[in-house]
């Protein structure tokens, strides 16, 4: 056992590193040490608590660090950054699933024989602990399958289905008002509860299609840190409520800021079905519209002697893992007496961050890396704005056609620089399933093929020139 007294003030430490961790990871400059220094305040609360409660043996936590921090090692080795997403959505749903074992062994505790009634703020915190983990657990895990594409990323509606969530809802709040109000502990209750909330995770989630999945997935972070908190109010865990309300919040942030970046709201994203079959899609038809396609020869020349090239990375260079070679690119561009920025939308990637830590891979510059604001007013004296892999973020269509579901979003404005250079593997549409019409445009030129492979080919030609 520790001694009296020592366990908060170590807790306290542990929240420090938290808050000074995330207060670091604002910069890019910082956010991998801002990173490690979260993550050492998470293993320092989870030793002391262990040490302190007397939970378990030593042999056993000893383990459970080898084998939690060995999975951790693997995962981050392993997984793609155009994965990242999917992984964040699964540890949500652990973080979910935690939080609701917590507070369901809590309260079947207090319902044994020889249990403790409980007060009733903390029935309430558990009622509230158990439903929203519920719902971040299942939600999580349908979020992933539609991103990994093991389901179907179209919505999934069915008639008055907003009229039956709301029944599962109101008989979910109903059950864990009895709970609250009527003494004893009814297991077949509380478990029927809990069955509800699992299945309304999941019907919350299905008609959400996959280009507002992130979004649902930053909110999914917000719901795992709330249920934390209210775990930690559970069992009287002080690091876990701050952390957990940390979560909670900038889970929150996160999701604003990408509605935000897509002209969306909240509830549209919750409940718009953006996505579905016959819903969407631009008033204007590309029928009698031709596409200007260049050679690699063409497309070397106009970027070897151009004096400023803005690239604009998006989800196709993420996939194609081509970041080292349009790094490769930039590089030969300064050589010849060229500047070259990165124009960064908020979302290019699925989520924010996600193409400054890709290019961050390949030792781009951060001083490289210009967000949307800033790089807009830029575009009309580049020479070269070089789109590779992004779509909806560079649509015209957010401006010029009021008919279109992305009208209104920011987008990064590639039409206005001297000449674009489009590079795709096709004509297909991005993730808000409409067409684009830069690609239609008479300054935009489309080179075809997968990003790396074709990048490669622009990087030996500008060679030999």
């Amino acid at each position: 056992m520790m001694p009296a007294g020592l366990a908060p003030l170590i807790y306290l430490v542990s929240a420090a590193l938290f808050i000074m961790g995330i207060k670091r990871l604002q910069s890019p400059d910082t956010a991998r040490n801002g990173n490690s220094m979260s993550g050492l305040g998470m293993l320092i609360a989870i030793v002391v608590t262990l040490l302190d409660q007397q939970i378990v043996s030593f042999e056993v936590i000893i383990a459970g660090v080898v084998v939690g921090g060995g999975l951790g090692f693997w995962m981050a080795r392993s997984v793609k950054m155009t994965s990242m997403p999917q992984m964040v959505a699964l540890l949500n749903g652990f973080g979910g699933g935690a939080s609701l074992l917590v507070a369901g062994a809590e309260f079947l505790k207090a319902g044994m024989p020889n249990g403790v009634p409980l007060a009733i703020e903390t029935n309430i915190t558990i009622q509230l602990g158990t439903f929203i983990g519920s719902i971040t657990l299942t939600g999580s895990f349908i979020a992933f399958l539609k991103l990994q594409e093991l389901m179907s990323g179209k919505p999934m509606t069915f008639p008055l289905q907003k009229t039956f969530n709301a029944l599962v809802f109101l008989t979910i709040a109903a059950l864990a008002v009895y709970q609250v109000v009527v003494p004893g502990h009814q297991a077949e209750i509380f478990y029927g509860m809990v069955g509800l909330s699992l299945l309304l995770g999941v019907l919350l989630v299905i008609p959400i299609g996959g280009a507002d999945m992130p979004v649902v997935i930053a909110l999914l972070n917000s719901y795992s840190g709330i249920a934390a908190a209210m775990t930690g109010f559970v069992i009287d865990n002080q690091v876990l409520i701050v952390a957990g309300a940390l979560v909670g919040s900038s889970g929150l942030i996160l999701s604003n800021i990408m509605c935000k970046a897509m002209n969306r709201s909240l509830a549209n994203v919750l409940f718009g079905a953006f996505g579905a079959d016959g819903a969407g899609g631009s008033s204007k038809s590309s029928e009698g519209l031709t596409v200007n396609e260049v050679s690699v020869e063409d497309a070397a020349l106009r970027l070897a002697y151009a004096r400023l090239v803005i690239i604009v990375p998006g989800y196709g260079l993420a996939v194609a893992q081509a970041q080292h070679v349009v790094r490769e690119l930039a590089d030969l561009i300064h050589k010849n007496g060229g500047e070259v920025k990165y124009a960064i939308h908020p979302v290019a990637g699925r989520m924010p961050g996600h193409m400054n830590v890709l290019l961050a891979e390949a030792n781009v510059s951060y001083d490289q890396l210009v967000e949307m604001d800033d790089i807009n007013p830029q575009f009309p004296r580049a020479d070269v704005a070089l789109v590779i892999g992004a779509n909806d973020v560079v649509n015209p269509a957010a401006h010029n056609d009021p008919s279109s579901p992305i009208y209104g979003m920011p987008i990064l404005e590639v039409e206005n620089a001297q000449s674009t250079i489009v590079m795709k593997r096709s004509m297909n549409p991005g993730f808000a399933g409409i067409q684009n019409e830069l690609f239609y445009h008479q300054k935009t030129s489309m080179l075809f093929g997968d990003a790396k492979v074709s990048l490669s080919a622009l990087v030996s030609e500008i060679k030999s020139l």
